[in-house]
């Protein structure tokens, strides 16, 4: 028989298997002063690195911010216009959804209504060219009047100055200060370059409001197809929810308007006011611009009551103008367009300043609705259903 060779120790003859010579280090526990010494030194750390990832996320968040609010200005013609087409859009829908169900295809009362629309704004400004012609001819008999208004106000302004100046100190050495009046040199250039994005602004609105009347069914389906099947559902609730709104804010500004038009008409009716059934309607509706609103509504009937109104009625017409102005941005647009969209009076008086201040006075137009849809979208998601819940009443 052959012996079988006995088992060698790698360590006592210096040659190893590869299979059997793998050391693995029994690891033991560290003593309890050592593990109270690491410990808090890990837990440290963690919140060092939790703390540091924190402040970077909000870092990137108030620069996205920044950045979206940046681009929303560099934006403004192109989103002005394209919100006020939506907005035009959504007022021409009834007519031409009604034009559809009297069998008239899409496309031509789409074409009939944007028609109508520019000639309704034709009108408009013919009525008002012409009427600011006739204002420019009878000027001269006013004049007479103007001049002394001017001049008594002008006595009073005087006084109070010279009072004023009577309260402050003389400069010393008896040398009087010399009034210096610098005056801005018009810029033509920045005036003409202004007045051309107007024109083009204006100059795409009729098509803007043509296509999205006519695409209105494939642009919402578009847009919810843009969305995770998952989420279209929702998606499309929201696109409806949003259409809802605005129709529903649309409808709301258009009551509280007639209100106005009919009580500033029957007041300016009652005053002898040339044309005061155009004019009441044209004050009561400019009316509801916020803030700037009760400037905008003083002016057609002052314009109209030249010659024709004594010092008194001018009065009537400032009480009445602002006293509407008043009553309808503190009770009616509250009760009828806020619950309507269910928006709470700080979140739009927010909106009204930030989108004024980004946008100008078309900012105070959209303000309302793009709060309105902000909050819509807040609602639908859940991770800014805490905005939309502030933003709500």
């Amino acid at each position: 028989m052959r012996a079988e060779p006995s088992p060698v120790d790698s360590s006592s003859s210096g040659r190893s298997d590869p299979l059997k010579s793998e050391v693995y280090p029994i690891s033991r526990p560290p003593s309890d002063g050592g593990q109270r010494a690491i410990v808090p030194a890990s837990e440290e750390e963690a919140e060092v690195l939790h703390a540091s990832i924190k402040a970077g996320s909000v870092a990137q968040i108030v620069v996205a911010v920044i950045a979206v609010v940046g681009l929303i200005y560099l934006l403004k013609l192109v989103m002005v216009t394209t919100l006020s087409a939506m907005l035009l859009a959504f007022i021409l829908e009834p007519l031409v959804s009604g034009l559809n169900r009297l069998r008239v295809p899409r496309a031509a009362g789409a074409l009939l209504a944007v028609v109508l629309t520019l000639a309704l704004a034709g009108a408009l400004s013919y009525f008002f060219y012409q009427r600011a012609v006739d204002f420019a001819t009878e000027f001269p008999k006013y004049s007479g009047e103007i001049r002394a208004t001017l001049a008594k106000v002008r006595t009073e302004t005087k006084k109070i100055e010279d009072s004023t100046r009577s309260v402050i100190a003389a400069p010393k050495d008896g040398q009087k200060a010399v009034p210096v009046e610098v005056q801005e040199v018009p810029a033509l250039t920045r005036v003409v370059s202004k007045g051309t994005e107007v024109l083009l602004a204006i100059g795409f609105l009729p098509f803007l409001v043509f296509f999205m009347l006519t695409w209105k069914d494939h642009a919402r389906d578009a847009t919810v197809r843009l969305f995770a099947p998952e989420h279209r559902a929702k998606a499309h609730r929201t696109v409806g929810k949003i259409s809802s709104m605005i129709r529903s804010f649309i409808v709301a500004n258009a009551v509280v308007g007639l209100l106005n038009a009919a009580v500033s008409s029957l007041v300016f009716w009652w005053l002898g006011i040339p044309f005061f059934y155009f004019i009441g309607a044209i004050s009561g509706f400019v009316s509801l611009v916020p803030y700037l609103g009760v400037f905008l509504a003083l002016l057609p009937p002052l314009t109209a009551a030249v010659g024709s109104v004594n010092t008194t009625g001018v009065v009537i017409i400032f009480v009445t103008v602002v006293g509407l102005h008043v009553l309808t941005m503190n009770v009616l647009y509250p009760k009828i367009v806020g619950q309507r969209l269910r928006l709470n009076p700080l979140a739009v008086t927010l909106a009204l300043l930030f989108w004024a201040w980004i946008w100008g006075a078309m900012g105070l137009i959209l303000a309302v609705p793009i709060v309105g849809a902000t909050k819509i979208i807040c609602d639908y998601v859940d991770s800014l259903r805490g905005l939309g819940a502030w933003l709500g009443d």
